[in-house]
């Protein structure tokens, strides 16, 4: 089985009068060179494939890099500008901004605050790119949303709650003393 796998044949067709071992000679070492030739070309096109993957996954890997370079979420008005994109810009106040910001790193949205100059109570100005419009307006309903539920269910602070439960003990308490005092009297 292993000799029939290791034997090859080869069918060579030569034209000739006469045919000498040299005749047949050149025609093999002909046929050799053209077979050598062809697995050149070959491994050529593999090395130009490998090449080619390889100064394609340098681009990728470029551009990820500028692209991790470029600042995301919150940043200057500058940095903003310097992307290249049109800017729309919000009023908030300044009790907003933090629980904002929370809400904005949420929905990866690159934005910039600016301070309202000459507002009594402070104001800013929240800019952003024009095109993140649509996932702002869902961001800002999500915060209004979250805004409410604070506004509306407000916890009683620890401290309110133990002071009550020290004014109940207190009335228990004195309860327990008038009632012994009463039955002191009454003996």
């Amino acid at each position: 089985m292993q000799e029939e796998v290791n034997q090859k044949v080869i069918s060579l067709s030569i034209q000739g009068v006469k045919i000498t071992a040299s005749v047949l000679k050149a025609a093999l070492r002909k046929f050799l060179e053209m077979d050598n030739r062809r697995k050149q070309k070959a491994t050529q096109v593999k090395m130009a494939e490998k090449t080619g993957r390889a100064q394609e996954k340098g681009r990728e890997k470029a551009r990820k890099k500028i692209e991790k370079k470029k600042p995301h979420g919150k940043q200057t008005i500058k940095q903003l500008n310097a992307q290249g994109v049109q800017l729309s810009n919000l009023k908030i106040t300044d009790e907003n901004i933090k629980s904002f910001d929370r809400v904005a790193r949420k929905y990866g949205i690159d934005y910039s605050l600016k301070k309202e100059v000459g507002a009594d109570p402070p104001k800013y100005l929240v800019f952003f790119k024009a095109k993140d419009v649509d996932v702002m307006t869902a961001a800002f309903r999500e915060y209004v949303g979250v805004e409410l539920k604070k506004k509306q269910v407000k916890k009683p602070s620890v401290r309110k709650k133990l002071q009550k439960s020290v004014e109940r003990k207190a009335k228990h308490r004195q309860r327990v003393k008038q009632r012994q005092k009463s039955r002191g009297q009454e003996r």
